[in-house]
């Protein structure tokens, strides 16, 4: 099952959450976890690599695995196969995470339900760059249909 979240949701995970663990990502330029975390960066998120292979990935230290970081961690974005999915969300609820997302093609079920059960948002099924790009703007310049039609902008606030 893909993943049903709005808009309006996934603007709001996207706005409030800034810091974000990316489970497997890769040092590797032309691997998608690599490419979508540099983007994430570009569009100021704090990323924080977590892959064991790695003491340093897109200038960040890279940690073996979530209950090593010793900051907190709002996004737990995971780059890997669906079977390794459950010990990242217990991983997840430990460190005290806000939400789980779960990259294209990485879809489970169970551990989606035992995360929603902690009191964790969950996101299955997308990628947080094309969301991000889609909903704020980034990939409608190359005419790409972001199914946006709506012309409403998230409220800013001016001090």
């Amino acid at each position: 099952m893909t993943d049903r979240t709005d808009i309006p949701t996934l603007r709001r995970i996207l706005s409030d959450n800034r810091t974000v663990a990316v489970v497997g990502l890769s040092a590797n330029w032309h691997r998608p976890s690599n490419f979508a975390a540099k983007y994430l960066q570009d569009h100021g998120y704090r990323v924080i690599p977590v892959n064991p292979a790695y003491n340093e990935v897109l200038g960040e230290r890279c940690y073996p695995d979530l209950k090593s970081i010793p900051d907190p961690v709002a996004v737990v974005n995971i780059f890997r196969r669906p079977d390794d999915v459950p010990p990242i969300v217990d991983d997840a609820i430990v460190i005290g995470a806000k939400v789980i997302w779960m990259q294209l093609g990485v879809i489970h079920e169970q551990a989606a339900a035992i995360a929603r059960d902690a009191g964790l948002e969950v996101v299955m099924d997308r990628c947080m760059k094309i969301e991000h790009a889609r909903i704020f703007g980034g990939l409608n310049f190359i005419g790409v249909n972001t199914r946006v039609i709506s012309a409403r902008r998230p409220m800013q606030i001016v001090n």
